[in-house]
């Protein structure tokens, strides 16, 4: 009797399940090497490699010394602002106590699992590309999830308001076409505006948008030069600032369907996340965010998140037309780990189960 009864509980989750299970999502990161591994005596090492690693991870992992990882990761979190001036910090290659502080805030910033010490997770993360405006500010203001600008600061015209957008006549990319790189951007201003009583509106006039957009290589005279390909890929400023800048040396991509570059940056996820910033939100430790600091390469992410949503109408308020029905609906009807929808109901299971025991037995 109860290996029939087993059987039948296997058979009914086989059939109440999703027509597929979620996807485990894969490391992209190449483990770090036997002499890296002595940062953290519980990194293990591993044969699988990631062809994307080679193009923008090999000089940090292939370091020869201990000392160069701890170097290159002090640099990262004074940019990102984990390590700040007032600190007085010593830019030497010891692991000391400010680094070990800076760490700990860095990983519980980005949903990692706090150890104070640099292991892989956090050595993968650092160098996963990402946006260029700094995490940690002095005086942040805002929950453990979405995050303000100091003074929370918003654009402050009267509701409902619409902001106009414009590119640079100087400063494009000519490998996409401008229409294509439009339509992206007006799908990423559209997802804000569906949850805020804020619009946006494309003009011709650049010198007087509110929110003036380009792509710009290396030092461009506003203090956060662009590194290269990877690394930084973008960053936008606070309200009312309006600029938004991207990295030219970026393989932009529209399309991964047609766009074959393993390092190609998805241009709408960018798009998206910067819009955030000139919103007035910064980042968030939430992952799945929009609002999350950093994207892999052929990654893409356009939806926002429950965070990002609350974050912004705590701002601006909510679009009279948008409910939190819809996101929930949105989420729950579609596994999204193969876009198959998923159609069981309470009464299909119950009907199911009934079943089951009927012929159990009988």
């Amino acid at each position: 009797m109860n290996h029939s009864l087993s059987i039948s509980a296997i058979l009914y989750f086989l059939i109440i399940s999703p027509k597929c299970l979620p996807a485990t999502v894969i490391s992209e990161y190449k483990t770090l090497e036997d002499r890296h591994s002595k940062l953290d005596p519980s990194v293990k090492t591993s044969s699988a490699a990631s062809p994307i690693i080679e193009n923008y991870q090999v000089s940090f992992l292939n370091s020869n010394r201990e000392s160069d990882i701890i170097g290159l990761s002090k640099n990262y979190l004074h940019r990102f602002g984990y390590l700040r001036p007032q600190q007085k910090v010593t830019f030497n290659n010891e692991l000391d106590d400010e680094l070990e502080s800076a760490i700990i805030q860095f990983q519980s910033s980005h949903g990692l699992s706090v150890t104070g010490k640099l292991d892989f997770e956090t050595i993968a993360q650092i160098k996963t590309p990402r946006c260029g405006v700094a995490d940690v500010i002095s005086t942040l203001h805002g929950s453990k999830r979405y995050q303000y600008f100091p003074g929370r600061p918003r654009w402050t015209r009267r509701m409902h308001m619409t902001l106009t957008y414009a590119f640079s006549p100087d400063y494009m990319i000519r490998y996409l076409s401008f229409s294509d790189i439009r339509a992206v951007f007006k799908r990423a201003f559209s997802r804000w505006s569906s949850v805020i009583p804020v619009g946006f509106s494309e003009t011709e006039d650049y010198v007087y948008a509110d929110i003036k957009i380009g792509f710009y290589s290396g030092d461009h005279g506003d203090s956060e030069p662009f590194d290269g390909i990877l690394g930084v890929l973008a960053h936008s400023f606070s309200p009312e600032s309006g600029k938004f800048h991207l990295d030219a040396a970026e393989r932009w991509a529209v399309d991964f369907g047609s766009e074959e570059s393993t390092i190609a940056i998805d241009l709408e996820s960018v798009a998206t996340h910067e819009i955030g910033h000139l919103l007035g939100l910064t980042h968030t430790p939430i992952k799945e965010a929009v609002m999350y600091p950093s994207l892999k390469p052929r990654e893409r992410k356009t939806d926002l998140q429950l965070d990002d949503i609350q974050g912004v109408q705590a701002l601006y308020g909510s679009n009279p037309n948008f409910t939190m029905n819809s996101l929930l609906e949105s989420d729950i009807a579609t596994n999204h780990a193969f876009h198959y929808p998923i159609t069981t109901t309470k009464f299909f299971n119950i009907f199911v189960l009934m079943l089951l025991l009927k012929l159990l037995y009988f």
